[in-house]
């Protein structure tokens, strides 16, 4: 396409303020970019979550403040399906395991990794998809106030 003596290439997607775009306005593929860009933070943080130097609550306020806002960026207007809901859950349960670690279980004395219920137990904040849910949300009250 030219305008005014410019051309541009058309392009089945393309990153824009940090957002993907694609021709379908498919909002599936930024969720996908968000979720591999968490999970690459996450591995890129691993040895912070699993130092014994670091106390539970700063690991905690990392994985909020890094990896929430990476995943997170721009959550306000997704659709989330079943499928992607657990993949956030997925996500988000994978750090806490890796920052409450593994306990032992009282009955066999063999490690083994938290349960969900567990997780959710020892970290009293929302989870990713309740965070998602809450912003969507405020970004509705947003909306509705304006003119």
């Amino acid at each position: 396409m030219t305008i005014d003596n410019s051309t541009f290439e058309r392009v089945e997607e393309f990153k824009y303020l940090g957002t993907t775009l694609t021709i379908q306005n498919s909002i599936q593929e930024e969720i996908k970019s968000r979720l591999w860009s968490g999970n690459a933070c996450y591995h890129s943080m691993q040895n912070l979550l699993s130092s014994k130097l670091l106390s539970k609550n700063l690991k905690i306020k990392l994985y909020k403040t890094i990896n929430f806002a990476v995943v997170l960026y721009g959550c306000e207007d997704w659709p989330l399906t079943l499928r992607e809901e657990r993949k956030m859950r997925v996500l988000g349960n994978m750090v806490l395991r890796r920052i409450f670690g593994p306990r032992r279980d009282e009955v066999t004395g063999e490690w083994r990794r938290l349960h969900n219920e567990e997780l959710n137990d020892l970290y009293s904040s929302p989870n990713i998809v309740r965070a998602i849910k809450s912003r969507r949300m405020r970004w509705a009250g947003h909306v509705a106030r304006m003119g």
